[in-house]
């Protein structure tokens, strides 16, 4: 009995284990070892028909790749033939090329020559009208130029004869206009970017300007006023060249360059007093304070001994003696002490003409140190420069003198600064110093003469 209920569980098993794998159709649960065999027998029929089918399929597709092969096969056949068809027809037609060629270059004869000077002269010219300030009045002369090379070079094309005439008017052209002075109407672009129609003035193809007297540039099509204009005379020429209607005018040219060459970026980044002043740093600040300071004192010290010396001279011309100026100071003393004995006397005179004389001489020790300072301090500025010049050496070595310039303009800036200020303080304490020594000579001469009369009084009586 107990072997009987195994068997009847391992079928029941089996079956569900068929169940899985059978699919849809057989997807049932079978009840009795009849219905199991059954589906067995069930799956085993829809299995073998399935699988004439797949066989039926990959026989189809082997017929189906046999005779795609066979049409691939056949065409690369029927493109290899067409290769070498197309190859000999190349061959062909180079043959033919060539012939036609030497056909053309015999018919040409001398022309080959002409056209070959025609495209050189042309492609001269497109550089030329490039950069030529015409270009700016007459527009468009280099693309035709540029055309007509690439066409005589890259083809069997022939210029026409209107081709040809151009070419000639355009080099006539440009040869007339080179020694005109023409005013005309172009866009100028301002140094901010903003475009407007302006009056210019084109000077042959040295330089263009507007009648503002601004000077121009011409690059890629296009004028611009340049953002920094050369100082000195040549604005003013501009203005005045620009406004003329007839006659001769002076204006500076520069014939370096058609869009204004070497001379004219010469002259326009050539700093001006107070660029050049800056480029001095706090070194060249300083010695411009201390040269005023000297020019203020020497002036002041000059004034004053002026007005000191005048009131002397009037001094010298009075029998009384008045307390406003030095001498008169020392003449108060002998008025004072008349019957004073000579040597108490002469040590009052020279105490007096000692009181006077440093008022006279104030200012003149400073005016000295400041002469001999000032040299000095532009020594200092200019060791300071050169070691900003070897600092730029050190970090960008010495192939950029850009790099180099600022600590060389501060370092030569210094040096002028400081020989500006010393030779004209020399100079000034020189005139200044002449001015008080000659009042102090009047003192001593007039002291010394007074006690002369005083000793020749003592002695008559």
């Amino acid at each position: 009995m107990m072997s009987v209920n195994f068997i009847k569980g391992a079928a029941l098993a089996l079956c569900g284990a068929l169940t899985l794998s059978a699919g849809p159709a057989l997807a049932q649960e079978a009840k009795s070892l009849d219905e199991l065999l059954k589906f067995v027998k069930q799956g085993q029929a829809q299995e073998a028909k399935e699988n004439r089918q797949r066989e039926q399929r990959f026989s189809n597709d082997k017929a189906n790749q046999a005779a795609s092969l066979t049409r691939a096969e056949n065409e690369r056949a029927r493109q290899e033939a067409l290769s070498t068809e197309l190859e000999n027809a190349f061959e062909a037609n180079e043959l033919e090329i060539a012939d036609k060629q030497e056909l053309l270059r015999e018919k040409l004869g001398t022309l080959t020559e002409l056209f070959g000077h025609l495209t050189s002269a042309s492609g001269d010219l497109a550089s030329n009208v490039e950069v030529s300030l015409v270009s700016a009045q007459y527009p468009g002369r280099e693309a035709f130029l540029r055309d007509l090379v690439r066409k005589m070079s890259n083809s069997d094309d022939l210029p026409s004869i209107e081709e040809i005439e151009r070419v000639w008017f355009e080099l006539l052209q440009e040869i007339r206009e080179t020694g005109e002075v023409t005013a005309f109407s172009a866009e100028v672009s301002s140094p901010g970017g903003e475009r407007a129609s302006r009056d210019v003035v084109r000077i042959g193809s040295f330089n263009i300007i507007d009648t503002d007297g601004n000077y121009l540039s011409y690059d890629n099509d296009t004028l611009s006023e340049l953002a920094r204009q050369p100082s000195g005379p040549y604005t003013g020429w501009a203005e005045e060249l620009a406004g003329a209607t007839s006659g001769l005018h002076t204006f500076g040219i520069d014939p370096t360059g058609p869009t204004g060459g070497s001379f004219l970026a010469a002259i326009i980044d050539t700093p001006t007093l107070t660029e050049r002043w800056h480029q001095g740093g706090y070194v060249g600040y300083a010695i411009t304070a201390v040269g005023i300071f000297a020019l203020f004192l020497a002036v002041y010290r000059m004034v004053a001994l002026t007005a000191i010396g005048g009131k002397v001279n009037a001094q010298l011309k009075s029998n009384t003696a008045n307390e406003n100026n030095p001498l008169g100071r020392v003449l108060k003393i002998h008025e004072d002490n008349p019957n004073m004995d000579t040597e108490t006397l002469e040590l009052k005179l020279s105490e007096g003409v000692l009181k006077e004389t440093p008022k006279l001489e104030s200012g003149l020790t400073i005016l000295k140190i400041i002469a001999a300072v000032a040299p000095l301090m532009g020594l200092l500025g200019t060791v300071t420069g050169m070691i900003l010049t070897f600092q730029a050496i050190t970090i960008f070595g010495a192939g950029d003198p850009k790099a180099m310039a600022g600590g060389i303009s501060s370092a030569l800036i210094t040096t002028v600064l400081g020989l500006l200020v010393a030779i004209p303080t020399v100079l000034l304490h020189t005139i200044v110093n002449g001015r008080a020594q000659r009042i102090i000579h009047i003192l001593d001469e007039q002291t010394t003469g007074m006690v002369a009369e005083h000793t020749e009084a003592n002695l008559r009586s």
